[in-house]
């Protein structure tokens, strides 16, 4: 993918992000800022992503150390996200609300067909996979601030 491409794309990515994040807060979930949404394996969870989020994300997101486990994300730190700005669908969708389940579900499948539809727009291969996916196939994972 060219640059001017994937300059577009991501300025297309985080417009919709901006979209998302108000319809969210429209609807008014819960968080209770348990942290519990980031530890995947201890709470059965499996953050999922595409490969237009992951370039998202990869180009605004903190340092982090590889390989990076299925286990938990490793932008949590303590109870607060690292990566709040370019985080992906899934955490911005996300809330352990019970009463907030089928608007999330309607609000994933809603913006996941508007990122397939910009990656066909552009010509551009989809993937959806795992979070650690990304970040471990990442051509340089950037090493955290006191590795340096």
């Amino acid at each position: 993918m060219s640059d001017a491409v994937s300059n577009v794309l991501r300025r297309q990515v985080l417009d919709l992000y901006r979209e998302v994040d108000a319809e969210v807060a429209a609807a008014g979930p819960v968080c209770l800022a348990s942290g519990r949404c980031c530890r995947f394996k201890e709470y059965g969870h499996v953050l999922y992503l595409s490969n237009l989020e992951a370039e998202v994300l990869l180009a605004g997101a903190p340092p982090y150390e590889a390989p990076v486990s299925p286990d938990f994300c490793p932008f949590q730190q303590g109870h607060l996200c690292t990566a709040r700005e370019p985080r992906p669908l899934g955490c911005r969708i996300f809330f352990c609300d019970p009463s907030y389940q089928e608007t999330a579900h309607a609000l994933t499948e809603k913006y996941l067909s508007r990122l397939k539809k910009l990656a066909r727009e552009r010509g551009v291969d989809w993937c959806y996979a795992p979070l650690h996916h990304f970040l471990n196939e990442a051509k340089a994972p950037r090493p955290r601030d006191e590795d340096q």
